[in-house]
């Protein structure tokens, strides 16, 4: 959890807050291992970016002004990361002096789809702060050794990252990221119980599912759920309590017909 100080005047719903969640993670590192291991944690950003629909843009940011350590032990780090990324044929550009003032990072700037960028994930390597608190592991020739930190956020922050992800999508997410995957909505009290197992056996297969039985009309009970772009919409009435089914309607297909619980289950799993 970090927080900041911001003005008031640049506060900005989830995008710049007071208080935010980074996660950071930090990976202890022989020297040998820098290369194997910064190109582990590229594959994860890269999986994770790409399970959202984002593509991006990378930035190897170099040494600033006010640096900490020796400019050898920085040329070591710069190279170490460049290497990294020429191996995977990777697209970046060099953000002279942009660097934290213990290493060199990698820098993710991710693209949503109105075209707009956005810095995200990071990749650090960090050959100071081991001396400075004094970690040491003993490595083969049983002699003491300061390790190195690689430093990795993917999100960078959990809450923009959240904002990013509303503004992408326009609130329209995907089936598997919808906060409410299926709304089922009775036609009247008398069908309220039948919605209650409908939710219950969707619930038990994992689905995030709310039932509207609230008193008021259909029509506008659909044009809610439409309004809050709840991917699945699943009436139920007379016929449906009858032949055990369900009829499903889909954002922005419309009606899909009457599907047995068996059948809607299948069809949510495969999308």
């Amino acid at each position: 959890m970090v927080h900041r100080h911001e003005l008031s005047g640049s506060l900005n719903g989830l995008l710049r807050v007071r208080a935010f969640t980074q996660d950071d993670a930090h990976l202890f590192v022989r020297k040998d291992q820098i290369q194997r291991e910064v190109d582990h944690v590229l594959n994860l950003i890269d999986d994770i970016y790409s399970k959202f629909g984002f593509s991006y843009e990378v930035e190897l940011s170099t040494r600033p002004e006010n640096y900490m350590g020796s400019i050898d032990l920085w040329d070591k780090a710069e190279q170490s990361l460049e290497e990294v990324l020429k191996q995977r044929g990777m697209a970046y550009r060099i953000n002279e002096g942009d660097g934290a003032f213990y290493g060199p990072k990698i820098d993710f700037h991710i693209l949503d789809s109105l075209g707009r960028s956005w810095q995200c994930g990071t990749v650090q390597l960090d050959f100071q702060m081991p001396e400075k608190f004094n970690c040491r592991y003993i490595n083969e020739q049983n002699e003491l050794e300061f390790p190195i930190i690689i430093h990795r956020a993917i999100f960078g922050s959990v809450e923009r990252f959240l904002a990013i992800l509303v503004e992408h999508y326009a609130g329209e997410f995907p089936l598997w990221l919808a906060p409410e995957q299926v709304r089922i909505i009775p036609i009247a009290d008398k069908h309220v119980a039948y919605a209650e197992e409908v939710k219950k056996a969707l619930a038990a297969n994992g689905y995030r599912v709310k039932v509207d039985d609230r008193a008021e009309k259909m029509g506008l009970k659909i044009r809610e759920s439409e309004k809050q772009k709840v991917p699945y919409m699943m009436i139920v009435g007379d016929q449906e309590v009858e032949k055990q089914m369900v009829s499903v309607r889909k954002r922005k297909e419309g009606d899909l017909g009457q599907l047995l619980i068996d059948e809607v289950l299948n069809l949510l799993k495969v999308e």
